[in-house]
């Protein structure tokens, strides 16, 4: 056979020029593997901004969130108050509290439920907010230490206790503290010093004022 005919064939081009038209080959690939990603992400954006403009056209309604979504927009019931609050999938109570509404009382400590600085109650029981998804809190009512002084100022018993005890020392645990006693005296609002001492076990003090609280809490149960 002669040199023509081998260099003749389809597979007769150089090691050079079929390395060149792999390379070529690849980047137009990944090239319309991007432009394909953006078209359909534009068309989804566009899709939803249309189903929004003809859902604003019927009467303002909001359209229903996407299976297997949650809608963000929130409406928390929070202190006694209806909040709404954007709220992400994933977003915790503590983090809502604090850096949505402004209620910075309540204390991110540990942020795994170990520490209970940031105590609340949700419908009068006590709960660690960083470890509650905001988004199961539809129509509960939430309190914080920010809800619990009356409308002319005055102090709940438990915090004119807590002061009165000089309980507080650093005060970061302060809150989570009040919290937890508030939420003991409502279920329980004479309860013995050993019982006291079981359910304010879950707040931790750096301080170390564990008697003073106690006796804070002891104070709050006599003048209830």
């Amino acid at each position: 056979m002669s040199d023509d005919m081998n260099n003749s064939g389809p597979y007769s081009a150089s090691p050079t020029a079929v390395s060149t038209r792999s390379r070529t080959s690849r980047r137009n690939f990944i090239k319309g593997v991007i432009a394909s990603g953006a078209t359909v992400s534009a068309g989804g954006y566009l899709m939803t901004m249309a189903g929004c403009s003809s859902d604003s056209g019927d009467g303002g309604s909001a359209s229903a969130p996407a299976p297997g979504t949650v809608e963000r927009m929130l409406v928390l019931n929070v202190n006694g108050e209806r909040r709404t609050v954007d709220v992400l999938p994933q977003e915790t109570l503590a983090m809502t509290l604090r850096y949505k509404l402004s209620l910075t009382g309540t204390k991110l400590g540990c942020d795994r439920g170990e520490c209970g600085a940031c105590t609340v109650l949700i419908d009068d029981v006590a709960y660690n907010a960083c470890s509650v998804l905001t988004h199961t809190l539809r129509g509960r009512n939430v309190m914080t230490i920010e809800g619990l002084a009356a409308a002319d100022g005055s102090l709940h018993p438990v915090q004119q206790a807590f002061i009165d005890e000089l309980g507080p020392q650093c005060g970061f645990c302060t809150p989570g503290q009040v919290m937890s006693a508030v939420a003991l005296l409502k279920e329980n609002p004479r309860p013995s010093r050993q019982q006291a001492r079981e359910a304010m076990a879950g707040n931790l003090c750096r301080c170390g004022a564990y008697d003073n609280y106690l006796n804070a809490v002891m104070r709050a149960a006599r003048g209830a």
